[in-house]
């Protein structure tokens, strides 16, 4: 029978390495008094003025020195200067992580060197993800007594890196279906703004920084599996035959298939359930209430709203008052009600989103 993971074993195990550590102060003399908390480095340290955000530690892990560009980057999260590096680090380095740098500043491993990775979030600060270098602040010593961490911010980096990726393949598919115009643009803006109202809300605690920036990039992409459709059933004015609507369908599987390596599994589950609907009779899986992922229900909420907006081939374009009347008579059958309620209450603010970025060309209905 395989291993079962047992979160609590982990909590355990980690609590044990801190609990080692301070034993290990206390029982090496060479560490008497150096928990004292030294005095920042004078005015002219070569750190002061640095782009990367710098702390050094002494031989217990006590944070003695953070220069401004740490200080700046770590706002928010917690205070640094005093404290004992895993008990601010500790989640975001890992148990293997602590493990390494307890050997390297004890011990010299690795010329008493050391290189990881840190991530941190909160439910109101985005995830920030670093390359992080330890080293003496000293070279010219064999049993040295401070150590430099530096961190290297590189979350634009990775996120510009992958979402860009992603994008190209957003736009390989509009050469397909290139009739939405703004469409995508529009549906990643309400779905922002929609998760932004829930986060407020009780019961949505775990609508957090990072649900809001990625659900702002990913409800795009809600609809790239239309990639795969052929052309002549996804560009057909008229009705589709229940063949051709099945074959329609498959885009949903498609796009999950296609966003199945994204990291973050939202982008999976806005292609794969946007189209199911609140009773059970959507598709492709007929999913019922709190089974479509909460992305999935804001993101059928921002898609629809602007598809009604939208004058196409085979219909005509509602004015906002109508297309809110009519998502809010859908509430509790397409729509989770609890949704439509947020959304009635800043349904102007979808108006306003639609009009600040809609298509050249476009007419008020009411006009």
């Amino acid at each position: 029978m395989q291993n079962q993971f047992h979160p609590e074993d982990v909590i355990e195990e980690l609590d044990e390495v801190l609990e080692d550590l301070e034993e290990t102060d206390l029982q090496d003399p060479a560490f008497e008094d150096e928990d004292v908390v030294l005095e920042a480095p004078p005015d002219s340290f070569i750190f002061k003025s640095s782009i990367f955000p710098v702390l050094i530690i002494n031989r217990n892990f006590r944070i003695i020195y953070e220069n401004p560009a740490c200080h700046r980057l770590f706002t928010g999260f917690f205070k640094l200067e005093g404290n004992q590096l895993f008990d601010v680090f500790g989640k975001s380095f890992g148990l293997e992580s602590i493990r390494d740098i307890r050997d390297t500043v004890l011990h010299g491993k690795n010329g008493f060197s050391w290189k990881g990775i840190s991530r941190l979030k909160t439910r109101e600060i985005e995830t920030v993800e670093t390359r992080v270098f330890l080293f003496p602040s000293e070279v010219n010593t064999r049993d040295p007594n401070e150590f430099v961490v530096l961190f290297d911010d590189v979350t634009e980096e990775n996120k510009h890196l992958l979402r860009s990726v992603f994008m190209s393949l957003l736009e390989a598919s509009k050469l397909k279906d290139n009739d939405t115009g703004q469409h995508i643009t529009r549906v990643n803006y309400y779905s922002r703004k929609l998760s932004e109202e829930l986060y407020h809300k009780p019961g949505y605690e775990h609508i957090d920084a990072d649900f809001i920036d990625d659900i702002g990039f990913l409800a795009s992409m809600h609809d790239v599996g239309k990639i795969g459709t052929p052309d002549d059933i996804l560009n057909k004015e008229g009705p589709l035959s229940d063949w051709e609507w099945s074959v329609m369908q498959e885009h949903t599987k498609n796009g999950a298939y296609i966003l199945s390596t994204y990291p973050n599994p939202m982008a999976k589950e806005i292609a794969l359930s946007h189209h199911e609907r609140w009773d059970g009779s959507g598709y492709p899986f007929q999913l019922v209430g709190d089974m479509i992922p909460l992305p999935a229900r804001i993101v059928a909420i921002a898609d629809v709203y602007d598809a009604l907006r939208m004058k196409r081939s085979y219909k005509d374009a509602l004015d906002h008052r109508s297309t809110v009347k009519k998502i809010k008579e859908e509430s509790g059958t397409h729509f989770d009600p609890s949704l439509v309620e947020v959304f009635s209450a800043i349904a102007d603010d979808f108006d306003a989103i639609y009009e600040e970025h809609k298509d050249i060309g476009t007419k008020n209905p009411n006009s």
